[in-house]
């Protein structure tokens, strides 16, 4: 009997995804460990590999198919002594074990929550792609979070490649076949005069309102994000409180704690939030909390989710427990989990979850902003750049000092007013005084 293979769950929550690339034909011989395809989730675009062995008897999902629902069907195996005339009467959706898996658990899912209704939302339109994507000098271009990986353990300049893939995106195949054929390893360089942006969509005309424009296919990661936002914003309740805290004093400190230490385990003023974060939650547990329509959970752990931007979107690895870490833990982690999230490599434990959430944007130079709050966490906190401004000190003179801004995003239900507030002191006098950290 023909084996049956499905559209993979790569994730807890992927309920559907976008057949990328298949690296079998119909015909073609398939071994246990064998790289079917690359599919594309909400986070990332992973290889499936199968885990029988057979012949491809008959492709019913082709390449480039988007929204392929988890358990279709999207190809068969043919065991040995079978032919075609054993696949009669499939192609049908099955929910039968799928013979593919995922190579690596890298696929960054949006963190799970607790059951909620769901926002319903029209399919994405489809597109026509006019032209496939040329490549630009400055060394951008379209291409696979695997192909780019590839392409860097080898030295290879992907802006060089042409790609295969959807859209003219560069996969592991276009990396695999540069390499074969001796293609030049061309380092990546950057001009003073950069080019434009290339276009990645259909480019549609100007007509007599708006002039004309680029139509940009939403991915999964985008799509999952526009949801997740929207229920938030639509759903919680917010409210903001933000403080000023001079950092004078942490910079002083960062200094002196990296004065011994290699470039690679240098400590970042980031590090530093994020152990504040979790000192001031274990100080004012009732912050550390979210809500369940009948009761509020507060949490016995602190565990601070933090906004990494990636390709196409962002992703939150979680530092669990960071309040009994020190910080060169927490500095060490944060690098591996930064890395591994750009990369595509982390695994569902270390993105979902969280008691609550930090997003910095203060090495942009922004100066203070509002986040928006993760569900079903119940706090949010966003943290600008430190910059000099003019103070009046202690004894009334006027001096200037490092400030940073920081807002709390809250869900009112579940933290009041002065519960925030109290939790912003704790934040503040650990910043402020960093040297309450390291004991």
């Amino acid at each position: 009997m023909p084996i049956q293979i499905l559209m993979p769950a790569l994730s807890p929550t992927m309920t559907e995804g976008n057949l990328v690339k298949w690296h079998k034909k119909e015909g073609d011989s398939v071994e246990i460990g064998d790289i079917l395809a690359e599919i594309e989730t909400d986070k990332a675009t992973m290889e499936v590999e199968s885990v029988e062995e057979g012949i491809i008897g008959k492709i019913f999902v082709p390449e480039g198919t988007d929204d392929v629902a988890v358990n279709t069907l999207i190809a068969a195996l043919l065991e040995e002594g079978e032919d075609v005339s054993a696949l009669e009467g499939m192609g049908t959706k099955s929910v039968e074990s799928s013979v593919a898996t995922p190579k690596a658990a890298s696929d960054p899912a949006p963190q799970k929550t607790d059951p909620q209704p769901e926002i319903s939302a029209s399919p994405a339109p489809k597109l026509e792609i006019v032209a496939p994507i040329p490549q630009s000098s400055s060394g951008k271009v379209f291409a696979s979070p695997l192909a780019k990986r590839l392409a860097a353990q080898h030295n290879l300049d992907v802006s060089t490649l042409s790609g295969s893939g959807p859209r003219g995106r560069v996969v592991k195949v276009d990396v695999e076949a540069a390499l074969s054929s001796g293609a030049p390893f061309a380092s990546k360089t950057r001009t003073q005069n950069a080019p434009q942006r290339v276009p990645q969509g259909e480019i549609i005309a100007a007509d007599d309102l708006f002039p004309a424009y680029e139509k940009v296919k939403v991915n999964n990661m985008r799509k999952v994000i526009a949801k997740r936002l929207s229920q938030s914003k639509q759903t919680v309740p917010h409210f903001y409180l933000t403080v000023d805290c001079q950092i004078d004093a942490l910079l002083t400190a960062r200094q002196d704690l990296n004065e011994n230490l290699e470039k690679a385990e240098r400590i970042s003023v980031n590090d530093f939030v994020i152990k504040a974060i979790a000192c001031a939650m274990r100080d004012v547990p009732e912050a550390n909390a979210s809500w369940a329509d009948d009761h509020v959970k507060i949490y016995q752990s602190v565990d601070v989710s933090v906004a990494v931007a990636i390709e196409g979107g962002l992703v939150t690895p979680i530092i669990k427990q960071a309040d009994q870490k020190p910080l060169s833990l927490i500095s060490a982690e944060m690098k591996d989990l930064a890395k591994r999230a750009r990369d595509g490599k982390l695994r569902p434990e270390e993105f979902q979850g969280g008691t609550v959430s930090l997003s910095n944007l203060g090495m942009f130079g922004i100066k203070e902003f509002s986040a928006v709050i993760n569900p079903p966490q119940g706090c949010i906190l966003a943290v600008g750049a430190g910059e000099k401004r003019p103070i009046v000190n202690d004894s009334g003179a006027l001096e200037a000092a490092t400030v940073m801004s920081c807002t709390l995003s809250v869900d009112h239900r579940v933290v009041d007013g002065a519960v925030g507030a109290s939790f912003l002191k704790a934040f503040k006098s650990y910043i402020q005084k960093p040297v309450k950290m390291l004991v």
